[in-house]
């Protein structure tokens, strides 16, 4: 069915969600799945004033996505995480549309609620702008 699906993570409830139900779509086919971590400048300096340094920075992302990793793995699906950085509707968007993804699942509400009210939500934005289908996990 999905020969290519791009999940959007970052390590929120609603993006495991997101991971669960691209797993369950990918499950026993042949579909590659695109974890894509994108971390945007705003999200990186909050990063550093919690961690003040780059070091925990670099760890706090691998632990989200270790969970990701361990169940793909589990579950056998053929699986790349990319981290980009970027604003994450660019990132997200720009990313399907290089790899051809017949699909994009991401969480209703990530890691940044303050930024969702002002600005609107990333996966509003995503579903929007976005040139394949659209899967939103709440």
């Amino acid at each position: 069915m999905f020969k290519q699906i791009v999940v959007a993570a970052d390590g929120s409830w609603h993006s495991m969600k997101a991971i669960e139900k691209t797993i369950e779509l990918a499950k026993g086919r042949d579909t590659k799945v695109f974890v894509v971590y994108a971390v945007d400048s705003s999200t990186s300096k909050a990063d550093v004033l919690q961690n003040w340094d780059t070091l925990g920075i670099s760890e706090k992302r691998k632990e989200r996505l270790t969970a990701i990793c361990e169940i793909a793995k589990k579950e056998k699906i053929n699986y790349e995480i990319k981290i980009l950085r970027g604003e994450p509707v660019q990132v997200i968007i720009g990313f399907a549309r290089t790899t051809n993804a017949d699909l994009i699942v991401i969480g209703c509400r990530g890691l940044n609620p303050l930024q969702q009210m002002v600005l609107g939500s990333v996966s509003h934005k995503v579903m929007k702008k976005a040139s394949c289908p659209v899967l939103i996990m709440k």
